[in-house]
């Protein structure tokens, strides 16, 4: 997950969607919409909530739980970048150095927990104040926090009010027969075939990447041992997340597309929407006339497509916004 030479060359099939896929991952958003006064944006943002809006995450809503991001301004793509689809299909050493990195790095994001913020929109979307939650996070916080939720109500909200557009980092499965895995399940296995070559294997947080990779020495990755499905023997095993140059599922876009036409506006929360699956989501709010809310630190794609622009901390503005509500 680092800038190593790919051995995917100029002739193969799947070069120029990788190529494609690379360009997406290094888009940075720069351009800001002009300023808007925060109490205006703050208040807005708040009306707009009277609309049952859907709320679109990012990456900035996971980083108060300790989950860094790509594009921040400590972000990951300053020293690695994510892996595309077509390296991890077509690469054995890159798959091979992806899961050496994910084993040491996995059991950071599994330690991480929802943060009040998650834990506010959760109670919106189970009292019905929202129409539901997109997230392009793979970390599962918003399903952790949607759960613990509903059995403090006691009651469980609609499935599909909680989509995780990129999948989730939960599940493993074989690219070649299909089987799934459970991740804790899998990493146990991956434990036992790595059992005392891996014992003195530690990094710091700073060695973290925000899908659970990790930067570790070259040693380790060539150390590592990788473990097969246990249905077919297969090594071409893959977390159920959409890689970079990979397509979301079309039944999980028209899961969206409908959420999205039962809600009254839509809020992006912490994210640039520099990938274009998410992008699209604003676009389609946009083109269906929606008023669009942003509540983000950094700049975000087609902010000036948006009728509030908050620029704040997530956390911070979810708890005066549910204060505001309550």
């Amino acid at each position: 997950m680092s800038f190593e030479p790919s051995s995917i060359s100029e002739d193969h099939p799947a070069y120029a969607t990788h190529q494609a896929a690379i360009r997406s991952v290094q888009r940075v958003i720069d351009d800001r919409a002009p300023y808007q006064n925060v109490q205006v944006a703050s208040t807005g943002i708040g009306q707009l909530l009277r609309l049952k809006p859907l709320i679109l995450t990012g990456a900035g809503m996971s980083t108060d739980s300790g989950i860094p991001d790509y594009r921040g301004p400590k972000g990951s793509l300053r020293h690695s970048r994510p892996m595309t689809y077509q390296e991890f299909l077509h690469d054995d050493a890159a798959r091979h150095r992806y899961w050496a990195r994910s084993f040491v790095g996995w059991q950071h994001m599994y330690d991480a927990t929802p943060h009040v913020g998650h834990d506010i929109i959760s109670r919106w979307n189970a009292s019905g104040v929202i129409s539901g939650v997109v997230t392009q996070n793979v970390d599962g916080l918003h399903q952790r926090s949607q759960d613990s939720i509903d059995a403090q109500l006691g009651h469980n909200t609609e499935p599909g009010r909680v989509i995780a557009l990129h999948g989730s980092m939960d599940e493993i499965e074989c690219l070649v027969c299909g089987v799934k895995e459970n991740r804790e399940a899998f990493g146990i296995r991956l434990h036992e075939a790595n059992a005392g070559v891996a014992d003195d294997w530690h990094i710091t947080e700073a060695d973290i990447n925000p899908d659970g990779d990790a930067r570790i020495p070259q040693r380790w990755v060539d150390e590592f041992t990788m473990v097969q499905c246990l249905n077919c023997g297969s090594d071409k095993l893959k977390p159920t997340v959409v890689y970079f140059g990979e397509v979301v599922p079309r039944q999980r876009k028209e899961s969206i597309s409908a959420l999205l036409e039962s809600s009254g506006a839509l809020i992006v929360v912490g994210s640039s929407l520099a990938v274009m699956s998410s992008y699209r989501i604003l676009l389609e709010a946009d083109r269906n006339r929606k008023p669009i809310g942003v509540i983000n630190r950094g700049p975000t794609r087609g902010e000036e497509r948006a009728t509030f622009r908050w620029h704040t901390g997530v956390q911070q503005a979810l708890e005066w916004l549910d204060e505001k509500i309550s």
